[in-house]
């Protein structure tokens, strides 16, 4: 299964392929471009990955979780620009019980964001961009047009 796409996430037809008679507990986790950033209004943002190796530390991070509870879990991660309110990355996790559920899409979603190789540029409204980096001050380190 591909967890990257330059296309727009559905996280219904994500959640689809996961859901059996066995399973009573479902839990969603949705991602979306928000319009600030570190007291600034971004305007929108892109994604860029060296995709093979995403590619193989997302499945790898699906497969720990599936291993560490009961859990089956579907990861779609989107790539390219994206606007406001655009559904940046979802996850879906399915068990019989709640708890599992709960426990494995969380772990997902946070091994995905400290572990793949997915780079963030946001756009401001004053036309500057960034790459968002969060173990810098600020969290972001202007790119080198917004530099100049």
């Amino acid at each position: 299964m591909a967890h990257l796409s330059h296309s727009a996430i559905d996280a219904a037809t994500l959640g689809s392929g996961l859901q059996s008679a066995e399973r009573g507990a479902s839990v969603t986790f949705v991602g979306l471009v928000r319009d600030h950033h570190g007291g600034r209004r971004v305007t929108g943002l892109a994604y860029s990955a060296y995709e093979p190796m995403a590619e193989e530390e997302c499945a790898r991070i699906v497969a720990e979780a599936e291993a560490r509870w009961p859990a089956s879990v579907g990861l779609t991660h989107r790539l390219g620009s994206l606007e406001i309110g655009d559904v940046a990355v979802a996850v879906v996790a399915t068990a019989a019980h709640r708890e599992a559920a709960f426990e494995a899409c969380r772990y997902v979603i946070e091994a995905v964001k400290v572990r793949v190789p997915v780079w963030k540029r946001e756009r401001y409204e004053d036309g500057s961009e960034a790459w968002v980096d969060p173990t810098t001050a600020g969290g972001t380190v202007p790119t080198a047009a917004s530099a100049e």
